[in-house]
């Protein structure tokens, strides 16, 4: 059968689902969470055939949890901002009421009957935890089969693939993921989303310890929510061990913060980024110029320029360092099952085995380098801006960022893979479209700075006209 003629995405005219704006309703009585999960269900039932961002669902578990809000907002005690959202969780993060299968053969039917730190937090805040969500092989790059909501013939993104898709479906007004590399800012963008990737550790990433540079991230319908979620998540459970997590100042998103000074963040994905996707960027800087905010280009400061140079390099960097973090798991995996690991995977595993101490302590130093050169900037900017992917979400076959027999195939995450080693937070604006298509705007600050890096975000959404290539 012929997939469907694609949806022509307009970031002016696209009604992403949300949920903050529904809360009032629930409190005078006119709907009610049960009511609202339902409607999701409606539109899952419809789209997912075709979507696939779901690898597991708990229907009756989300409708129990739904009506169990519904009676606390009827009583007048909601437990928070997100309780009776329904929501999806990224499956590599444990549920004690699905299997956790990592988008990965070789976890197929594990179900460790826990639930993850972020999801205990979740449910204590009243959120109705709905699915898990599809992921490329271990949050690597070998795809899982889920397909981009506005063209499915296209790729949603990775590793978060479904839940980037599940919020430009409008299944759902939230979902967790979790990015290496550029595992929710890049699908973020493909898929219209708002999407926070926290300062690193801003999000206590429960089991999932294995790598330096993973962060949970949040995807949403919008600002309000995606700020909700995380700071819900926060206050329970705070953020990795040993780190502060998550600062905010109020329990509503931060109002919105005029930026005095941006700085474009070019990194080394420039040279790959499509000339569309250019275009529509300049058109953003020209409307934030035009608002009267100064925009700096990496030869209008030393220390903006020695930056861009410092984060040459962030892509093997990134792949480095993972390959030797992860290659003690993998290589219980291959004794015991090589069969179910990809290609990919395989080659992944032999990049670290090959990676010497030295070799990783180079690269821990060229990482601390890089953060220098960012934190020198600190008093000369407001923050950040810049592309999160290099375009829109690409067709099939497509394999940028390609390393040997590392292949990606869900977008080159060039673009991404200085603020994962930076690990500064990244929000996502979805202000853009090329050819039809989302492509998202990103805005970096310094570390801690979440809460600014969302204020800028929303205050670019409101003063910038929607930007169409």
């Amino acid at each position: 059968m012929p997939l469907p003629a694609p949806q022509s995405y307009a970031p002016g005219t696209f009604q992403p689902l949300t949920f903050h704006d529904a809360v009032p309703r629930f409190r005078d009585g006119s709907d009610t969470p049960r009511a609202y999960l339902e409607r999701c269900l409606e539109t899952i039932a419809e789209l997912e055939p075709q979507v696939m961002a779901f690898a597991h669902r708990n229907e009756a578990g989300a409708r129990e949890a739904a009506d169990a809000s519904t009676a606390r907002y009827k009583a007048g005690g909601a437990l928070s901002a997100i309780d009776g959202m329904p929501i999806g969780i990224k499956d590599l993060i444990e549920t004690r009421d699905m299997p956790t299968e990592m988008g990965s053969a070789f976890y197929k039917g594990n179900s460790p009957g826990r639930d993850s730190a972020l999801v205990q937090a979740l449910r204590a805040a009243g959120a109705v935890v709905l699915g898990k969500m599809v992921t490329t092989e271990l949050g690597m790059s070998h795809p899982g089969p889920t397909r981009n909501p506005f063209d499915l013939r296209r790729t949603p993104g990775g590793s978060s693939s479904g839940s980037g898709a599940a919020i430009g479906a409008r299944m759902l007004p939230a979902a967790v993921g979790t990015q290496v590399l550029g595992s929710v800012i890049r699908p973020a963008s493909f898929n219209a989303n708002w999407a926070l990737k926290p300062t690193q550790g801003g999000i206590n990433r429960g089991e999932r310890q294995g790598y330096s540079q993973s962060t949970v991230g949040i995807h949403a319908g919008s600002a309000e929510d995606m700020w909700s979620v995380a700071i819900e998540i926060v206050k329970r459970v705070g953020g990795d061990p040993g780190a502060p997590g998550l600062y905010w100042t109020g329990d509503d998103l931060p109002p919105a913060f005029k930026p005095r000074r941006l700085a474009v963040l070019e990194t080394e994905g420039w040279a790959f980024a499509e000339p569309a996707a250019k275009a529509a960027f300049e058109k953003a800087l020209d409307a934030l110029n035009g608002q009267g905010v100064t925009i700096l280009r990496r030869g209008d400061h030393p220390l903006l320029e020695t930056l861009e140079q410092r984060i040459l390099g962030a892509m093997e960097l990134a792949r480095d360092v993972c390959a030797y973090e992860s290659a003690w798991s993998v290589a219980n995996m291959m004794a015991k099952n090589p069969d179910a690991l990809s290609d990919s995977l395989k080659a992944r595993f032999e990049l670290g085995c090959s990676i010497t101490l030295p070799e990783y302590r180079g690269r821990l130093l060229q990482r601390e380098e890089m953060r220098l050169a960012q934190a020198a900037l600190a008093g000369e900017v407001d923050g950040f801006i810049g592309l999160p992917a290099c375009g829109p979400a690409p067709l099939p076959g497509d394999t940028g960022g390609s390393s040997n027999r590392i292949v990606h195939t869900t977008g080159n995450p060039i673009m991404n893979t200085a603020s994962s080693a930076l690990g500064c937070p990244v929000v996502t604006v979805p202000v853009m479209a090329v050819d039809g298509m989302p492509l998202g705007l990103s805005v970096t600050t310094q570390p801690h700075q979440d809460e600014r890096a969302a204020a800028i975000g929303r205050w670019i959404a409101d003063a910038i006209p929607p930007i169409i290539v």
